[in-house]
């Protein structure tokens, strides 16, 4: 019975489980009930990670299970089920979100209490939660795009959860510098993710025209059949490649389509939490990492060289993303925001390392490995950061690192966790972000990718920085100490204890984890997918094992010893630095306005369709409401006017046009025959 239930039963109850659980929250107890609805949330995304926790035993003997229902017969190709498809992947990410969700569903009975909206936050975090499982589990395009949707739903949804605009919620500043109100934050989202959804769904639809199927292991095992009728029109690869990744690059906030995320902290701390370690930002990472065999198979297996491109364009925009996004976050205030562009540049590590897996056959293990490795060590200590950064604000009352000023002797499991955390970000050994970046940096060098290596290298030098001066200004700044503290419920402190004390932990067993890691995705490529050993060389020699960690060490060391002068010691000042050189105050402004990106999309699409109004109106509009509302009824009373004058009411008459209509109806009919 418990064999059954594993092999078969489990990945169903995985991602169905936290949709009940979303049913039930909305309906039982009252509306403040905070803790009831809260408990029903959390068993139930809990037997999701029993769930999952079952399923783990496969990754250690890799295979490939399909299991299915029918479901929809299309006119075209094969029919559409509703299937799970079990792999390593799948199995990896189902517990790593399952896992994470739940601890982070315990965090939001305390944090909550008191908020107004207590149904509709548990239904959509349940909901949340089982979309994000049901598209990791899914076994086609189609199943995968409903959790993708209901995923983006759900973002939109919880970003605006204090939809009433109440000016305590708004974020941006501090003054003079402008505020977003929540429910625009949460329509920025939606929309910044939905054209990227829409060019997916695109991409989708190509491959079906050419496939005749959505399923992911029949595409990967056609990949030689229907990538050669579209390798038959030069272009069509390239465009199918450019749409399929619109998807994953808004939905990870990677550039251009990251200006939405750190506008999504305007939610609480739980929701920022579950977007960045659990849900959504990952499945842009996710669906990278599924579609990688079908192109590696389409290019270094079956030869289409315009499948290649799939793997230099994640890359490239993901080594952007990581370095843009980590420079905004060495000037930012906000604590939440701090941690947003962090989000940013992680994820862009991650695509980095599934991009440079595809570049080269020396670094296919290596960087896939690593981008997984990296996604599981980013999941642990960025939700630990999170609920650590909303227990910091709901104690101090402010959104600002600037005007923190605790002391650890009143928050010491905050400070201690809040540590570990941000020093695995920062990628200090032995901590886990350690060992997954130098996994990241160690793929760009096996495949020759030398400019990524750098940037790379640089990005993970800014991180150092910013999260030491984070850590700066929340516990050791010179403002003045907030006196009057709320402690540390047990409910919020043990969630992010257990999350940082794993990155710990991961990071003591990193060596072993990481040889764990190649021998299974090895076994899974070489044995599962079937794709020849040759084609899965790999090339990490001495001398790159030496260069990598030496590297990443002297990094740490150049950021982190003025990081720590700026803001723990506190022997110079930053600013009087800044302010006394021209360069820094420019550099500093840019970095301020976020590189004038999410400026120049105001000016170009929100300020723009503004000032297009008065002509869309003037030509457009009224030219549509004239033909309706006023052209459409005098057409019809003209109409109704001119029968009237010809309607004389003599039979005879009546009569007479009768004949006519039927003659000239025999006349037009023999006419036709």
């Amino acid at each position: 019975m418990l064999e059954a239930l594993r092999m078969f039963y489990a990945p169903w109850i995985c991602w169905i489980s936290p949709f009940i659980g979303s049913i039930l929250s909305l309906f039982i107890g009252g509306e403040e009930d905070v803790k009831l609805k809260g408990t029903i949330a959390s068993i139930f995304t809990g037997v999701s990670w029993i769930m999952a926790l079952l399923m783990l035993p496969d990754i250690f003997k890799p295979r490939l299970r399909d299991i299915w229902v029918g479901w929809i017969t299309l006119p075209y190709g094969e029919p559409v089920k509703a299937g799970v498809l079990l792999d390593p992947l799948s199995i990896i990410l189902a517990n790593i979100v399952s896992f994470i969700s739940l601890l982070v569903l315990i965090y939001s009975i305390k944090y909550m209490e008191g908020e107004y909206g207590q149904a509709r936050y548990w239904c959509l975090m349940s909901l949340f939660v089982g979309g994000m499982l049901l598209l990791v589990l899914a076994d086609n395009f189609i199943l995968f795009f409903i959790g993708w949707k209901i995923v983006g739903f759900c973002s939109y949804a919880l970003i605006g959860h204090y939809y009433r605009d109440e000016k305590k919620y708004w974020i941006g500043g501090p003054p003079p510098h402008p505020f977003e109100k929540p429910s625009t934050c949460g329509l920025k989202a939606l929309i910044v993710t939905t054209f990227g959804d829409v060019a997916m769904l695109a991409g989708i639809l190509i491959i079906y025209l050419y496939a005749g199927t959505f399923n992911f292991q029949t595409l990967f095992s056609t990949t030689n059949i229907w990538m050669a009728k579209m390798a038959a029109n030069p272009g069509i690869i390239t465009l199918t490649t450019i749409l399929l990744l619109g998807g994953p690059i808004a939905k990870s906030a990677q550039f251009p389509l990251h200006v939405w995320l750190p506008e999504a902290m305007a939610g609480p701390a739980p929701v920022s939490a579950l977007i960045h370690a659990a849900t959504m930002v990952k499945a842009g990472v996710y669906i990278v990492a599924r579609l990688f065999p079908i192109f590696f198979n389409g290019y270094w297996v079956n030869g289409f060289s315009e499948a290649f491109n799939f793997f230099p364009i994640i890359a490239v925009l993901g080594a952007l993303t990581a370095f843009i996004t980590a420079t905004d976050a060495m000037v930012s205030l906000e604590l939440k925001k701090i941690l947003a562009y962090s989000t940013m540049s992680q994820i862009g590590y991650m695509m980095l390392a599934l991009g440079a897996a595809g570049m080269s056959i020396n670094a296919t293990i290596t960087g896939y490995v690593g981008g997984l490795y990296h996604l599981l060590s980013h999941a642990l200590f960025k939700a630990a950061l999170f609920l650590c950064a909303g227990l910091v604000i709901h104690v101090t009352g402010s959104i600002y690192i600037h005007e923190k000023g605790l002391s650890r002797k009143y928050l010491p499991m905050t400070w201690i966790f809040m540590w570990f955390s941000a020093l695995s970000l920062a990628g200090v050994p032995p901590f886990s972000g350690f060992w997954s970046k130098d996994e990241i940096l160690t793929a760009c060098i096996n495949a020759g990718q030398y400019g990524l290596f750098l940037a790379a290298l640089l990005t993970a030098g800014i991180t150092c920085f910013y999260s030491i001066r984070m850590m700066g200004y929340i516990f050791y700044s010179r403002s003045g100490e907030v006196e009057e503290v709320h402690g540390e419920p047990k409910l919020m402190w043990i969630p992010f204890g257990i999350l940082s004390s794993l990155t710990l932990i991961l990071g003591l067993m990193g060596y072993w984890l990481e040889g764990v890691l190649h021998d299974i995705f090895n076994e899974y490529f070489t044995n599962v997918l079937r794709i020849p050993l040759t084609a899965l060389a790999h090339t990490s020699t001495s001398l790159t094992q030496l260069i990598v960690p030496s590297s990443s060490i002297i990094m740490l060391l150049i950021s982190g010893v003025p990081a720590y002068t700026f803001y723990i010691s506190h022997k110079a000042d930053s600013w009087k630095i800044v302010n006394a050189n021209t360069t820094l105050r420019v550099l500093h402004k840019i970095l301020w306005n976020r590189w004038y990106i999410d400026k120049f999309y105001r000016m170009t699409f929100v300020r723009g369709l503004h000032l297009s109004r008065p002509i869309v109106q003037r030509y457009v509009e009224d030219s549509i409401d004239f033909s309706l509302n006023i052209g459409v009824p005098k057409l019809f009373a003209a109409m109704y006017n001119g029968l009237r004058r010809i309607q004389t009411g003599v039979a005879s008459i009546n009569i007479l046009y009768i004949l006519i209509f039927l003659t000239s109806m025999v006349i037009v009919i023999l006419a036709v025959i």
